[in-house]
């Protein structure tokens, strides 16, 4: 299944990330992993720069679900540019989106995927309503 990533979003962090030789497969190309590996990067990173540090004892955002979209394969030596992108903001929810292209050729996306974030209170283990500075950020 191919999950296309939305034309109604908003763009919202920008990072490169090195391609290591450890990050490839016996095929030499990166390691299909790796790539969601990279998006978490990329998520926490973004969390953080808006001052998101979740405690486990407060609230904060978890993952529901993430999806990659493979199109053409990253080498060692490589950096990706990632792009990442949010939209569908709901009460407890928003959906993160995320674009990788090669830094040596730039506009061409070789790989795209997401994920459906879930603000949740740790310690009652429930979904809780994102907080108006995560709505703001996030809404158009």
């Amino acid at each position: 299944m191919k999950i296309e990533i939305p034309e109604q979003k908003k763009f919202v962090y920008e990072t490169r990330i090195a391609v290591r030789w450890g990050d490839m497969d016996a095929m030499q190309h990166l390691n299909n992993a790796t790539y969601f590996r990279y998006m978490e990067t990329a998520r926490i990173d973004w969390f953080r720069s808006i001052g998101c540090q979740p405690e486990k004892d407060g609230e904060g955002p978890i993952i529901a679900n993430a999806f990659c979209n493979f199109y053409r394969q990253f080498e060692y030596p490589d950096e990706v540019l990632l792009k990442m992108y949010v939209s569908d903001l709901r009460r407890t929810t928003f959906e993160s989106w995320l674009t990788m292209e090669s830094v040596s050729e730039p506009g061409v996306i070789r790989a795209a995927g997401g994920a459906t974030t879930i603000w949740v209170n740790f310690a009652q283990q429930k979904a809780a309503t994102l907080p108006d500075h995560m709505r703001a950020i996030i809404g158009e």
